[in-house]
């Protein structure tokens, strides 16, 4: 029989600010804790990638990654609209991620279409 190796990892809950919500921690490559992601309050509708990107950034926060939406909708899915949100994450200079909050399903959508809704995170590193 192989010997097994448990680690027991500790992680502290970080404070939220009002009308925040906690999505959860996402791993990094090293299958480690990397970073706590926190959903800010508030959204925009039907704007392009660079107006929603804007938006996040003066709100204090950035538009969530893939995987970051991913965990949003499995543990925050009732904070959203069921409707397409914008992701950070470009698929080319052209195109970028969304991410339909009905069903979990991600495609990539024009940046200059006004079809995606819009959600900010702030992350705080492990």
């Amino acid at each position: 029989m192989e010997n097994q190796i448990s680690e027991t990892v500790s992680i502290n809950f970080p404070k939220l600010d009002e009308g925040e919500h906690y999505a959860g921690v996402l791993l990094g490559k090293d299958g480690a804790p990397n970073h706590h992601v926190i959903l800010l309050p508030g959204d925009i509708d039907d704007g392009t990638w660079h107006n929603a990107k804007e938006w996040a950034a003066s709100i204090g926060g950035e538009l969530p990654t893939r995987r970051e939406q991913s965990l949003l909708f499995a543990n925050l899915g009732e904070q959203f609209e069921e409707d397409w949100y914008w992701s950070i994450e470009e698929y080319s200079d052209a195109f970028a991620w969304c991410q339909l909050f009905g069903n979990g399903n991600q495609l990539i959508s024009h940046k200059v279409l006004n079809l995606c809704r819009a959600r900010a995170v702030r992350r705080l590193p492990i």
